[in-house]
C-alpha cells in the first residue's frame, strides 16, 4: 500500500503547487501541471515508476537480509541447504528481490487498471487503485474473521455434546 500513495503523492505535488498560485502561475508549471493530469501518458509512466520504485525502496528500508541471517544464525535457525552467515544472507537478498520484482509488478497493475478505466474508456470506475486494494484486502480479512468465528464456535459445539455424552456414561 506504500508504494502507490507515495508514487500518487509525489505526482500530484505539482498540481497542489499550482493551486496555490492564484494567477495561474509560471507558464513552465502550467505545462508540467497539464503533462502531469490523470490519464495522460506521462503521469501513467511516472505512476508505474514510481510504484517500482518505491516498492523496492521500502523493502530495502523495512527488511534487512543480513540483519536476519545473523539472527537465524543466532537462534540455530538454518535454510536447507544454504550455509549460515554470508550465503544465507545473499539467498534472502535474492529471494526478496524476486519477490519484491512480482509485487511491485501487481501493484502498478492494479493501480494502473483503474486509471486506464477512468480516463482512455470512460468506464465510471471511482475507485483508485489503492482504494481497490484497501476494499479487496477488507473484504478478505473479514471473511477469514467470519470463518475463523464460525469454525470455533463448531469446536465449542462438539466439546459441549462430547461433555454430555462423558457424564451420561
Amino acid at each position: 500500500m506504500i508504494p502507490p500513495i507515495f508514487a500518487s503523492s509525489l505526482l500530484l505535488l505539482p498540481i497542489t503547487l499550482a493551486g496555490f498560485s492564484a494567477s495561474g502561475g509560471p507558464e513552465w508549471l502550467t505545462t508540467v501541471t497539464s503533462l502531469l493530469g490523470r490519464g495522460q501518458p506521462l503521469y501513467l509512466g511516472l505512476y508505474i515508476g514510481g510504484i517500482v520504485f518505491f516498492a523496492f525502496f521500502y523493502t530495502a528500508v523495512v527488511f534487512n537480509p543480513s540483519d536476519t541471517a545473523d539472527n537465524l544464525k543466532k537462534y540455530g535457525g538454518f535454510i536447507p541447504g544454504i550455509r549460515p552467515g554470508k550465503n544465507t544472507a545473499e539467498y534472502l537478498d535474492y529471494v526478496l528481490t524476486r519477490l519484491t520484482c512480482v509485487g511491485a509488478a501487481y501493484l502498478a497493475l492494479v493501480c494502473l487498471l483503474p486509471e486506464l478505466l477512468i480516463s482512455q474508456y470512460a468506464v465510471p470506475f471511482y475507485f483508485g487503485g489503492t482504494s481497490l486494494l484497501i476494499v479487496v484486502t477488507v473484504t478478505m480479512d473479514t471473511v477469514a474473521q467470519v470463518h475463523s468465528h464460525l469454525l470455533a464456535h463448531q469446536y465449542e459445539g462438539l466439546i459441549k455434546k462430547s461433555r454430555l455424552r462423558g457424564r451420561n456414561r
